[in-house]
C-alpha cells in the first residue's frame, strides 16, 4: 500500500516540476515574444538566448521588414550586440545537406541518396533579409551585420563550403559558441541612436501581427516559388 502511495506521489511530483518548468519557459519566451509566433526551433532560440544571458530588450523575433517594392522580408530572429547586429535564419531540416556559399540552390539528400530536394541557399537568404534591413534607416549603413544560420532538426552538413565573412552556419548546440566567436573577434561599435533603432525593429515585430501583411507575404512568395506554374 506505502509502495503504491509512494509511487503515485513521485509521479505527480514529476507532473508537477513539468508543469511548473514548462510554465517558466512560456514566462521567460514572453518577455520576448508570444507563444504563438514563428516556429517551435525559432522559439527554441529564443529561450537558449535569454538563457545565456542576452538581455530581453535586444531580442526582436519573427520581424516583417517592408522592401522598396512593397514586399516584406520575414526575418527570424534579430540581436542587438555591443560589436553590431546579428540577423538568425532558422532551419529545420532532415538529411544530408550539400551547398556553397555562392551557389543559388542547395541540395538536401534523405533516404540514404534516394530523394533529393533543391531549396534556396540560406546565405543568400538571410544576406536578402540583412539588406532589407540596412535600408530601413541611414545608421544601419555604418553598422557591422552578421548572419547566422542555424540548423535545427536531423541533417548534416555534409559539403557545405565557400561561406563568406561575416556569416556562421552552426547546430544549435554550437549557436552560443558562435556568439562568443563574433563578440570576441570584433569591436565594440558606438550606437549614435540605439532607441532608434529599437524602435525600428519593435515595428517590424508589430507588423508581424497584422494579418493581411502575413498574408500578402505568403501570396508573394508563392508567386516568387511559381509551383502553380509548372504542370509536370
Amino acid at each position: 500500500m506505502f509502495v503504491i502511495i509512494g509511487l503515485f506521489f513521485v509521479i505527480g511530483l514529476g507532473l508537477y516540476f513539468e508543469f511548473s518548468s514548462r510554465v517558466k519557459r512560456k514566462e521567460l519566451l514572453e518577455t520576448v515574444t508570444n507563444s504563438y509566433r514563428g516556429t517551435k526551433t525559432e522559439r527554441s532560440l529564443v529561450l537558449k538566448l535569454l538563457k545565456y544571458g542576452i538581455s530581453a530588450e535586444d531580442i526582436f523575433h519573427d520581424l516583417y521588414v517592408e522592401k522598396s517594392s512593397g514586399n516584406f522580408s520575414q526575418i527570424d530572429l534579430v540581436v542587438i550586440t555591443e560589436v553590431g547586429i546579428i540577423v538568425f535564419e532558422v532551419k529545420d531540416y532532415s538529411g544530408w545537406i550539400f551547398g556553397k556559399g555562392n551557389q543559388y540552390k542547395w541540395t538536401k539528400v534523405l533516404s540514404y541518396g534516394k530523394i533529393k530536394h533543391r531549396f534556396y541557399n540560406p546565405v543568400m537568404q538571410n544576406n536578402g533579409h540583412i539588406t532589407a534591413l540596412k535600408k530601413q534607416l541611414p545608421q544601419f549603413d555604418i553598422l557591422p551585420f552578421y548572419s547566422v544560420i542555424v540548423f535545427y532538426g536531423n541533417c548534416k552538413l555534409r559539403d557545405v563550403s565557400f561561406i563568406p565573412q561575416g556569416t556562421y552556419l552552426a547546430y544549435p548546440e554550437r549557436v552560443i559558441d558562435v556568439i562568443k566567436t563574433i563578440m570576441k573577434d570584433n569591436k565594440p561599435v558606438n550606437y549614435s541612436d540605439k532607441s532608434e533603432i529599437i524602435r525600428v525593429l519593435k515595428e517590424a515585430v508589430q507588423k508581424g501581427e497584422n494579418k493581411e501583411i502575413q498574408n500578402k507575404h505568403i501570396s508573394n512568395v508563392r508567386d516568387m516559388l511559381g509551383k502553380d506554374r509548372i504542370f509536370d
